[in-house]
C-alpha cells in the first residue's frame, strides 16, 4: 500500500472516530481517560503530566469536553 493511500485511510478513521465522539461524547471521554489510566498505571505515573495533557489534547482534537481521568463523570444540568 502506498503512502498517500495509508495516509488516506488514516484520515477516513480519523473523521470516523471524530464523528463518534461528537455523538457519543460521555463514551469517547469515557474511554480517553480509561486509555490514560491504563498508560499512567504501566509507566507507574512516571509521565502523568504527559498522559494527561496528551489526553486532553486528544479530547481537543476529537471535539470532547475535557475532563481529567479518575476524575467523575459530569452530568449536564437538564434545566429541571
Amino acid at each position: 500500500m502506498g503512502m498517500t493511500k495509508k495516509l488516506a485511510v488514516l484520515a477516513a478513521a480519523a473523521g470516523a472516530a471524530v464523528t463518534y465522539a461528537k455523538k457519543n461524547p460521555e463514551q469517547a471521554s469515557k474511554s480517553v481517560d480509561q486509555a490514560a489510566g491504563f498508560v499512567d498505571k504501566q509507566t507507574k505515573g512516571k509521565y502523568s503530566g504527559q498522559i494527561k495533557g496528551a489526553a486532553d489534547k486528544a479530547k481537543n482534537a476529537a471535539g470532547i469536553p475535557r475532563r481529567g481521568y479518575g476524575e467523575p463523570p459530569t452530568t449536564p444540568n437538564s434545566g429541571y
